[in-house]
């Protein structure tokens, strides 16, 4: 070996150190008591792609910026650093997390690491519905672009009857849900592929829309960000009240970030890669977002326009821009909502697939096969398309479809990630957490991290669960099962899927023979 000291590079090197770090990802996989099955292929973009698609900028803040303008006014913007502080804290333990623990479905083994089994499938449960409730409402952000870029795309009706608008999101979201479940099959390689050229385009569009916005600024920030119209007047909690229902635009927004450890089983080096991304992704989608947010509002010709909070930003950049230009940038909103669905179906088939090769969802075998061609779990794909479009379709005659179902995913979202955190920071107080060594570590700042992402994470799902009427029953006749609908399906969701795992699926849970680590290459993983 030593001869070779003085030789030219060797052209196989580069092949041997990938090897070598596949190698090396495939034995921290068995250690963990799996068999590495998915194949290798994302690189550091690809997973920080992955983590800023799900976010996704453009989709968010065109298809809720109505939302937090008409319920809190130009004030709400403050509901974006907000919901950022909030939500890095929570992102700075899902680093420790995806450091120490790289490995699909995210969520899920955390929760089962964190918790134990039980605290692990109701996480699971609940991160894999609400990935299916968000989806739909992810698709449902067709409606709100499209038949602005031009009419012919309001296929049902003219938009001006009652249901037209919520029927016609339904059939253009089933197509996008068709369009995702195809290309999510056929391998993660070519929803990578895709997912990095629609997010290349996602940012280079939001910066080209902040310097145009901030060409046409017209008034200072210090107005934007004090008027309130009024907002609140009257109310228990005045302005304050107004502004916590506002702030579901934002916290729409800024999560999904645990979608790049998600896919930890098919990246080169997750234990390293999966953290960054995760920080990245949301660093970047916050200060983008909330420089897009602003240079709108400091923009738009009239502050106090009725079109603001009704048809949102998509009014904003057609009234600032014109049509020719804005119509450019709506259309690569198109291209952001079309990336952000492929990354939310591809991190619910992740997690999907994990649950199901430990045996913790009904046909778990047949969730779990991995396709020999594609390389990916086919069956969980379809199953999620089909679910997805499903929620499209029951909700097809209601006008309020895209605030209940926006506002049921995020709150199904929260209370998994509280099924993370929370049993990390019970292990925390413990003395028994210990991050991976050399890798990603909050050191001694992680208690006091853990206690604020957990105290903001019971604090958001109260908020956004909320029986306020506005959101959950703003059009006559009020049922009181519509405005507690949140607390109703999130409970019926948990307490049913927790029931079914109690009396059937727990005396089944346990690894799948085809899934298992052969014992020689799979030392056992010392307890958390």
């Amino acid at each position: 070996m030593s001869s070779d000291a003085g030789a030219g590079p060797d052209p196989t090197r580069p092949a041997d150190a990938a090897r070598t770090q596949s190698q090396h990802d495939d034995d921290a996989l068995g250690v963990l008591g799996y068999r590495p099955e998915l194949k290798r292929t994302l690189g550091n973009f690809h997973t920080f792609a992955a983590g800023i698609s799900y976010i996704s900028i453009l989709t968010g803040t065109f298809q809720l910026f109505y939302f937090g303008v008409s319920f809190g006014g130009p004030a709400y913007w403050w509901s974006w650093p907000m919901v950022f502080v909030g939500q890095l804290m929570v992102a700075l333990c899902f680093c420790e997390l995806a450091a120490r623990y790289p490995v699909a479905g995210s969520v899920y083994n955390w929760a089962k690491s964190m918790g134990g089994p039980h605290v692990g499938w109701l996480g699971g449960w609940m991160m894999m519905t609400a990935t299916m409730v968000t989806l739909s409402a992810v698709a449902l952000a067709y409606q709100i672009t499209l038949p602005r870029i031009d009419e012919w795309f309001q296929f049902v009706g003219d938009g001006t009857g009652k249901n037209d608008a919520a029927a016609n999101a339904v059939l253009l979201g089933s197509v996008l849900i068709l369009f995702s479940t195809v290309i999510n099959a056929f391998g993660v390689k070519l929803m990578a592929r895709i997912n990095s050229a629609g997010v290349f385009i996602e940012l280079l569009a939001a910066v080209a829309l902040i310097v145009f916005l901030g060409a046409h600024i017209t008034r200072g920030p210090s107005t934007v960000l004090t008027q309130t119209y009024g907002l609140g007047a009257g109310e228990p909690l005045g302005y304050f009240g107004a502004f916590l229902t506002a702030s579901l635009a934002s916290a729409y927004v800024m999560y999904g970030f645990d979608t790049a450890s998600s896919l930890g089983e098919e990246s080169h080096d997750p234990s390293r890669n999966a953290p960054r991304a995760i920080l990245r992704a949301l660093v970047a989608s916050f200060i983008i977002g909330g420089l897009i947010l602003l240079f709108a509002l400091m923009a738009v010709p009239n502050l106090f326009a009725e079109q603001l909070s009704t048809e949102g930003l998509q009014y904003v950049v057609l009234a600032t821009l014109g049509s020719t230009i804005g119509e450019i940038f709506l259309w690569c909103v198109v291209v952001a909502i079309t990336v952000c669905a492929l990354a939310v179906q591809a991190a619910g088939i992740r997690l999907m697939f994990a649950m199901a090769r430990d045996n913790n969802l009904p046909a778990g075998s047949m969730l779990a096969r991995v396709s020999p061609r594609f390389k990916t779990p086919v069956v969980p794909a379809v199953v999620i398309g089909v679910v997805g479009v499903v929620i499209l379709v029951i909700n097809i005659n209601q006008p309020q479809i895209f605030s209940v179902i926006t506002s049921i995913a995020i709150i199904m979202i929260y209370v998994a990630y509280l099924l993370v955190t929370t049993p990390m920071l019970i292990q925390r107080l413990r003395g028994t957490w210990e991050p991976a060594e050399g890798k990603f570590s909050l050191g001694r700042f992680g208690l006091p991290v853990n206690i604020l992402a957990v105290l903001w994470g019971v604090a958001m799902s109260i908020n956004l669960a909320w029986p306020r009427a506005e959101v959950y029953n703003a059009t006559g006749p009020e049922h009181w099962y519509l405005r507690w609908g949140a607390f109703l399906f999130v409970g019926v969701v948990a307490l049913g899927g927790f029931a079914y795992y109690w009396f059937v699926q727990r005396q089944r849970t346990g690894v799948l023979p085809e899934h298992r680590a052969l014992a020689q290459d799979a030392p056992p993983a010392a307890t958390p």
